[in-house]
């Protein structure tokens, strides 16, 4: 069976922490670990609830400043200094545009209720042509259900999709669906593997 629908997670693949410098900044100012940070903010129980839609981004982001200890003033600064090392990899992007037509390409992304404005401000959303956003649909990756969401969505069968995304388990989660995966190390070996595929 020849595939027919693409499908990539976004953070860590798409949008990568390359530059650690500014989070480790900001970790150092409010006298913490990076690794504590970076726990609060991903890992969090609110940081959970917020990826699959119990909360809002902003609740779980009032959530983090109080657990900072920091005035609710300071939210939108704290933030965008957070993911101030982020890059957007706009070779991947160029390349799913690339194949829109050809193939369905989508996204699916274990993200909170703000991604979908983000992907629109960031002038990302027009390399999709299906987006799954756990906030949105009420379930993460590795989930099967997820999964099924975008291949729905996209109107393939699990073997005519393949899927890359940077976390192992997310890739075994979308092969049980009989996806197949690419897990993703750089973006050069992930787009030659893809290739091959297509």
């Amino acid at each position: 069976m020849s595939i027919r629908a693409v499908f990539f997670d976004l953070g860590g693949v798409i949008v990568r922490t390359e530059y650690q410098s500014p989070r480790q900044q900001l970790a150092d100012r409010l006298g913490m670990e990076y690794d504590d940070l970076d726990r609060i903010v991903f890992n969090s129980e609110t940081g959970q609830q917020a990826s699959v839609g119990a909360i809002t981004a902003l609740q779980h982001w009032e959530s983090v400043m109080k657990r900072l200890k920091r005035p609710y003033e300071e939210m939108t600064s704290i933030r965008d200094e957070f993911f101030a090392g982020d890059i957007v990899d706009r070779e991947i992007l160029n390349f799913l545009r690339g194949l829109r037509g050809k193939y369905e390409t989508g996204l699916i992304s274990n993200a909170w209720s703000d991604l979908r404005e983000y992907l629109v401000r960031e002038k990302m959303d027009d390399a999709f042509d299906h987006i799954v956003i756990s906030a949105e649909v009420g379930v993460a990756k590795p989930e099967a259900k997820i999964f099924k969401i975008a291949l729905e969505q996209a109107g393939v069968s699990p073997n005519e999709a393949v899927f890359v995304d940077d976390f192992y388990v997310n890739i075994e989660g979308c092969e049980k669906v009989g996806m197949k995966g690419i897990h993703f190390r750089d973006a050069e070996s992930a787009l030659a593997q893809l290739k091959a595929l297509l």
